[in-house]
Parts: C-alpha cells; sequence; structure tokens
C-alpha cells in the first residue's frame, strides 16, 4: 500500500510538473498522455510486446538450461571449474551493444540473435547463483551421505540441489529483471518488430508519448517475468523463513 501510494504521489506530481510548463510536454509527456498513447497506440504496441515477450522468454529458458548445466558441471568436476569459471565471469565484461551488432552481423535479422543476446544477459546470474548455492550447501550432510557409501549424483539429488533452491531463484528473479536489455539492444541493432524497434521509430518521429508507453510496457514485462518467477519459489521453495517488516 506504502508503495502505490508513493508510486501516485510521484505521478501526480510528475503531471503537475507538465501541465504548469515546468518541461516541454515533447521532452517528457504527462503521464495521462502515456497512458492514452498506450491505448490509442494498441494495435502498434500490441504485436510488439508479443514480439518481445516471446524474444525474452525464449532467452531466458535458453540461459536457464545452459546455465544450470554449467553451474552442475563446475560443481561437480574441479578442473572444469577451474578451466570455465573464469570465462563465465569474463562473459560480463564486454557490453551488450558492443555484441548487439556482431550477433546481427552472424546471425542475421531473425530470431536466432534477440535469443542468443537475452541469453548472454541472463546467463551470468544464472549461472553463478546456482553455483554458488550448491558449493554452499551443508557440509554435515554431505559428510553424512559420503559415509553411506552415496555417490556425488545422490549427494546432488539429496542435499545440494534442494539446499541451493533459494539462491538459485535469487539468479532467476536477477535474470528476468534484466533479459529486457536484451531483447532492447538486439532490437536496436537491427529489426522490423518489438518494444525496442517501436521505441526507435517513436523517437524518430517525436511520438515522445508512444516512445514512453513502449517503455512502460517493458517495464511492466520486466516486473511480470520478476513476479513469476517469486510466486514459483513461494511455491517450490517453502522451507526457508520469510519475515516481514516487523518480525515473523
Amino acid at each position: 500500500m506504502t508503495a502505490a501510494l508513493v508510486v501516485l504521489g510521484l505521478l501526480a506530481a510528475w503531471e503537475a510538473v507538465v501541465r504548469l510548463g515546468g518541461v516541454d510536454e515533447l521532452l517528457l509527456p504527462p503521464p495521462t498522455q502515456v497512458l492514452q498513447a498506450l491505448w490509442e497506440d494498441r494495435s502498434l504496441l500490441g504485436p510488439d510486446l508479443w514480439t518481445t515477450t516471446y524474444e525474452v522468454v525464449l532467452g531466458l529458458a535458453l540461459a536457464i538450461v545452459a546455465g544450470a548445466a554449467l553451474a552442475v558441471a563446475m560443481h561437480l568436476a574441479p578442473a572444469l571449474r577451474r578451466a570455465l569459471h573464469p570465462l563465465v565471469i569474463g562473459s560480463q565484461a564486454v557490453p551488450v551493444p558492443v555484441i548487439a551488432p556482431l550477433a546481427i552481423l552472424v546471425l542475421g535479422f531473425g530470431l536466432a540473435p534477440k535469443v542468443l543476446l537475452v541469453a548472454l544477459v541472463c546467463f551470468f546470474p544464472v549461472t553463478i547463483n546456482l553455483y554458488d548455492g550448491l558449493r554452499d550447501a551443508n557440509p554435515e550432510a554431505r559428510r553424512l551421505l559420503r559415509s553411506l557409501q552415496a555417490t556425488p549424483w545422490q549427494c546432488l539429488r539429496l542435499v545440494e540441489a534442494p539446499a541451493a533452491l533459494p539462491a538459485a531463484f535469487t539468479g532467476l528473479k536477477i535474470a528476468a529483471a534484466v533479459a529486457v536489455i536484451g531483447a532492447v539492444f538486439a532490437e536496436w541493432a537491427g529489426a522490423d518488430a518489438g518494444l525496442g524497434h517501436a521505441l526507435l521509430i517513436a523517437n524518430g518521429q517525436l511520438e515522445t508519448p508512444r516512445a514512453f508507453a513502449a517503455t512502460l510496457l517493458l517495464f511492466l514485462l520486466a516486473v511480470a517475468l520478476y513476479g513469476a518467477f517469486a510466486l514459483l519459489e513461494r511455491r517450490l521453495v517453502d522451507w526457508t523463513p520469510r519475515t516481514g517488516p516487523g518480525g515473523p
């Protein structure tokens, strides 16, 4: 409730500043104009929202599969960990705007480069958080299983994987929040659809309210994906204590 009141207060202040002439509407349209553009341009923004959502979901799925496989492999194989861990960290050193044109050049203007860039953005938080969660499993439980002649895969299934779920979902939520960044940069590098493409067209046509409406849709998409993973976490990870501001 408090957060909603803060947001409403900020929107009201924004509307008042623009309406009173504090900012040119061409540079910063008031929230009412943004909502109007969201409704009036729904036939343009709706298909673009679907395109970007499709790219983001596929890229996230690819990052989850590849990141989980690599995290487990690094956890189980020390030699592989020493070889790949620096590469995983180094994958974040190259900015997405630099990679995007190269991906478009190599893979063309289709779906593949968009999915790849989303996966690259999401890959690091998924891999590292899961890997750290596997490493931080209860060492006493692992020693007990080993004393019972359990195999590494049995230790992984019975102790380490369940213990790593909270950290894994932290990585998934971070990835969901930043996934739209990869899609937008990919669409800016070369696309004929998507919210990133809609932003470029709206800016070029000085349709600032439509540009803000597209940005709002990107924001809502990121929030929806984050919320979906948070809900899934509540369903699957029900043994971790949760405390509110006033305590348990």
